[in-house]
C-alpha cells in the first residue's frame, strides 16, 4: 500500500476511521473506496469495538468521487466502477456496530452520502452538505439511498435534482444531522457522544440498531411484533438482568454480552 488513504485506530471501545486524502479533499478513487470498505469491516469484526467514528483529515470531510475517475467508458464499465466505489453504502447498512460521522467543511456528493449513511452525524457549524453531481452532468443516486430513509421523496428530489448546498444548521433541521457544534468543539463533541454510546450494553446497542433498521422495511403491525421479539431476546439476556439490578442497587452496571 503506497499511501494510507484511510487511517484507523482505537480508543478503548471506540474505533476511528479517518479519511486521509486531504490534498484532494478526500475524494473517492477505487483504492480510497476499497480501503474505506475494508476499514469498516475491520471495525465490524473487532469484538472490542462498539462505536465507530468516521472523521477526515484536512479542511473538508469529503467532496465526492474524484472527477478524474470519469473517463469515457461503457455502461458496463461504469457500473462495475460504481459498484466498487459505493460498496461502503452496503457495508454501513449491514453493520451491527454503531457509526458516527464527524463532519467539517464540505461534505458533497458521496461525501454527503457517507455522512448521511452513518447512524449518527455530528457536524461543525462550518459544514456544508450537498448532492452536487448534477452540476457536472452526473447525478447523486448513491447518496439518495440513505437520504430517502430520512427525508421525504420531495425533499430528496429537490436536493438531488438542484444540486443546491445546505448549511449544517439546515441539515440538522431536516434530520440529516444530529448535532451541530462550533468548529473547535467538533472532535470533543463527537467523542463525547461516542463514549456515551460505548458505555451502554453492547447487546442492547446491537439489538436496538437491528430493530430500528428492520422497522423501516416492514408494515406497522408486523413491525411491532418484530420489535417485541427482539426486545424479548434482550430482556432474557444477562445484560438485561445486570442493567436492572445495577439500577435498583444504585451502582454502575458491568456488561457481559457483546
Amino acid at each position: 500500500m503506497e499511501q494510507d488513504l484511510i487511517v484507523t485506530g482505537k480508543e478503548g471501545r471506540i474505533g476511528r476511521i479517518t479519511l486521509n486524502r486531504p490534498e484532494a479533499m478526500n475524494t473517492f478513487t477505487i483504492p480510497f473506496a476499497e480501503q474505506l470498505d475494508s476499514a469498516l469491516w475491520q471495525m465490524e469484526q473487532d469484538p472490542e469495538v462498539l462505536v465507530v467514528v468516521i472523521d477526515a483529515a484536512g479542511r473538508n470531510f469529503c467532496t465526492g468521487i474524484a472527477l478524474d475517475q470519469f473517463p469515457p467508458r461503457t455502461q458496463a464499465e461504469a457500473r462495475s466502477f460504481l459498484y466498487r466505489i459505493d460498496a461502503f453504502y452496503h457495508t454501513l447498512a449491514r453493520m451491527q456496530t454503531v457509526t458516527i460521522a464527524s463532519v467539517h467543511g464540505y461534505a458533497l456528493a458521496n461525501g454527503a452520502g457517507l455522512a448521511f449513511g452513518c447512524d449518527l452525524t455530528v457536524a461543525a457549524e462550518d459544514a456544508v452538505f450537498g448532492t452536487t453531481a448534477i452540476n457536472v452532468g452526473l447525478i447523486c443516486l448513491g447518496p439518495a439511498a440513505p437520504m430517502m430513509r430520512t427525508l421525504g421523496k420531495k425533499k430528496v428530489l429537490e436536493m438531488v435534482l438542484t444540486g443546491d448546498m445546505i448549511s449544517a444548521a439546515d441539515a440538522q433541521t431536516l434530520g440529516l444531522v444530529n448535532r451541530v457544534v462550533p468548529q473547535g468543539e467538533l472532535a470533543a463533541a463527537t467523542m463525547e457522544l461516542a463514549h456515551k454510546l460505548a458505555g451502554k450494553s453492547p447487546l442492547a446497542l446491537k439489538i436496538g440498531k437491528e430493530g430500528l433498521n428492520r422497522l423501516q422495511d416492514i408494515p406497522y403491525h408486523q413491525g411491532l411484533d418484530v420489535m417485541d421479539d427482539l426486545f424479548a431476546t434482550l430482556a432474557s439476556s444477562e445484560d438485561a438482568v445486570e442493567g436492572v439490578g445495577a439500577f435498583l442497587d444504585k451502582r454502575r452496571p458491568v456488561w457481559k454480552e457483546r
